[in-house]
């Protein structure tokens, strides 16, 4: 079933959306890209004369309620995003009445499902190394599946359209869809969209491939690193994790962030690439500032010899030449994390010389794929998200979609 050929009318429908959104000091959201992301679903069933149930999670209250991660401050926005009046669930596991009393057109959002750890269906407040640790998954595990049941005894059918948690085998994102038949269970809008974003890049791979990794740890992207080195034609990789490949190769970094338990994984990655005729692109040259914040002093200077008490923040000048080389000239582009510490307005140069490049190429026939929040969050920042093929809205998800990984929350509706 699909949802575009499923006719909701007199339906009660839960869909599962990613309304994680970042929220500034006073509960207002700064990015909304995620409940924009999930609106065709949403008016798909509404315009059917179906009554809508909307759940999310929010942050990491780690099975605990804890208001600043409550829903409840975001029901306005999407009320006015959706056009129509929202209510609000304020117990996820406890709406069963104002499910029930949902007529056509009616939309309920539930308060956040991480305020229960059954959504994770992870055992709380107990060590992994602790003996009675299996005992307690085991219990959790029988309680997730009562969770997810009590969350689909709200309606007749189940979309998935959270591709945000896709990779997490939670209450929501894949044990709800065992309580649904094939026939009322479906993937939304947005989740086609990424699947085929993810296909387009991986199926069709349009040479030359260049792939941007950045961020600051190489032990997070390893998997990600090695996936890529037998598919991509450039690897560019900036961001901090530059000072563990500089220190790895003998090189002077201040006081540049650096894994240095990682630094035989950096020669391992330069190895591989090298075996694989894969263009690896390293930054040279940085720009350093005497303090981690926006007013920092800084100099241009040598990735690998950065002077005692200073740290590189963002790509330099020639780095960002030949990073902008290697990307003008690719046909399919991957861009996860920044170059540098892009939140601070002075350190963002780096990043946006990816952007402006990667638009260039775009426009020049180029299928670019941005994915990761920080990477979105670039883009957004430099006004550039209509100069780009795909802003993906999953970071993990994307990431694991791409080492090749299958997504629990695509299996859960499509089976293997």
């Amino acid at each position: 079933m699909t949802i575009d050929n499923c006719d909701f009318k007199g339906k009660k429908v839960i869909v599962r959306v990613d309304f994680n959104v970042p929220l500034d000091e006073n509960g207002k959201i700064t990015d909304d890209t995620r409940i924009r992301g999930a609106l065709p679903t949403l008016k798909k069933v509404l315009a059917d004369g179906g009554a809508l149930i909307i759940m999310s999670h929010m942050g990491k209250p780690k099975g605990q309620v804890n208001p600043k991660f409550s829903l409840g401050q975001i029901t306005e926005a999407v009320s006015a995003a959706l056009g129509t009046p929202v209510q609000f669930a304020p117990d996820c596991a406890k709406a069963q009445e104002a499910a029930a009393a949902l007529q056509p057109g009616d939309v309920l959002l539930l308060e956040n499902l991480r305020f229960y750890p059954e959504e994770e269906g992870k055992p709380v407040g107990i060590d992994k190394a602790d003996p009675a640790y299996d005992e307690a998954k085991k219990e959790m595990k029988a309680r997730q599946k009562e969770f997810a049941k009590t969350l689909a005894s709200y309606a007749d059918y189940y979309v998935m359209d959270a591709f945000g948690t896709a990779h997490r085998k939670h209450a929501s994102t894949a044990v709800i869809a065992d309580y649904f038949d094939v026939d009322h269970k479906m993937l939304g809008y947005l989740m086609e969209k990424e699947v085929a974003a993810v296909d387009a890049v991986l199926s069709d791979i349009k040479r030359p491939f260049t792939a941007i990794m950045g961020g600051s740890k190489v032990s997070t992207k390893i998997g990600i690193i090695e996936n890529l080195l037998g598919k991509v034609d450039n690897l560019i990789l900036c961001g901090g994790m530059t000072y563990t490949f500089a220190k790895a190769m003998g090189g002077k970094i201040g006081k540049s962030i650096c894994e240095d338990d990682k630094l035989d994984v950096a020669l391992n990655v330069m190895k591989q690439a090298k075996e694989k005729g894969v263009n690896l692109v390293l930054g040279t040259d940085c720009i350093a500032g005497d303090d981690f914040k926006n007013d920092a002093n800084t100099q241009i200077c040598p990735s690998n010899d950065i002077p005692e008490g200073w740290e590189g923040m963002d790509a330099g000048p020639a780095t960002r030449e030949v990073f902008a080389a290697a990307i003008k000239t690719a046909k399919t582009i991957l861009w996860n994390g920044p170059a540098g510490v892009f939140e601070f307005d002075n350190f963002t140069d780096g990043s946006r010389a990816i952007a402006d490049a990667i638009a260039e190429a775009t426009a020049n026939g180029a299928f670019s794929l941005i994915g990761g929040g920080d990477s979105v969050a670039c883009i957004n920042k430099f006004g550039m998200a209509d100069k780009v093929s795909y802003i993906s809205t999953g970071g993990g998800a994307l990431l694991e979609a791409i080492e090749g990984k299958a997504l629990p929350g695509i299996v859960a509706i499509k089976g293997e």
